[in-house]
């Protein structure tokens, strides 16, 4: 990855923005923004976007999960698909 590379000042957003944005989406990268110097946004491919918002959520949910098994708030996996499959039912007969 070659960061010098993805920095661009306010000034190339500016007057190259057709530019900067076929860069972002056929190199799949991102391109840092800064003005006066300082970092200040980040400009990236929709695609990257939605997986790093995926990789976010799944983070998330294994941080909860963490927390679950430290204060013991967990069901054997036999019991945990009985339920599943108890409320697969149950919304079936309703319907859903």
């Amino acid at each position: 990855m070659d960061r010098a590379r993805d920095i661009k000042p306010i000034t190339y957003l500016k007057s190259r923005t057709a530019d900067l944005v076929r860069e972002v989406n056929e190199g799949g990268r991102t391109v840092t923004i800064t003005q006066n110097g300082e970092a200040k946004v980040v400009v990236m491919d929709v695609d990257v976007y939605d997986k790093w918002r995926s990789a976010t959520a799944l983070l998330k949910m294994l941080a909860l999960a963490e927390v679950d098994v430290e204060t013991r708030r967990t069901s054997p996996q036999a019991e945990a698909f009985r339920r599943a499959e108890a409320a697969l039912k149950r919304a079936s007969r309703n319907g859903r």
